[in-house]
C-alpha cells in the first residue's frame, strides 16, 4: 500500500510540472533562445537517468528525471509554438 501511495504522489508531482514548465518557458524567453542546445542535453540526460532510475528500481531517482524531462519539454515546446 505505502508504494502505490509514494507511486500516486510521484505521478501528482510530475503532472504539476506541466505548468511550472509553461510558466518558466514563459517568464524566460531570453534564455530560450540561447540555451536549445543546453535544454536539449539536459532532456538526454534526464532520459538516461529515468532509465538508470528503472533498472536500479529506485522511484525517486526516476520521478526526479522525470519531472526534469516534462519541465524542460515544456520549456523546448513553448519555443517551438512561438516560431510559428
Amino acid at each position: 500500500m505505502q508504494e502505490v501511495v509514494k507511486f500516486i504522489i510521484g505521478i501528482l508531482f510530475l503532472i504539476f510540472g506541466f505548468p511550472i514548465g509553461n510558466y518558466l518557458a514563459k517568464n524566460t524567453k531570453e534564455e530560450l533562445n540561447n540555451g536549445q542546445r543546453w535544454f536539449k542535453l539536459i532532456l538526454i540526460m534526464g532520459i538516461i537517468g529515468t532509465i538508470i532510475g528503472l533498472i536500479i528500481r529506485n522511484d525517486v531517482l526516476m520521478f526526479t528525471f522525470l519531472f526534469i524531462i516534462v519541465v524542460t519539454s515544456r520549456s523546448l515546446k513553448r519555443k517551438k509554438k512561438e516560431k510559428k
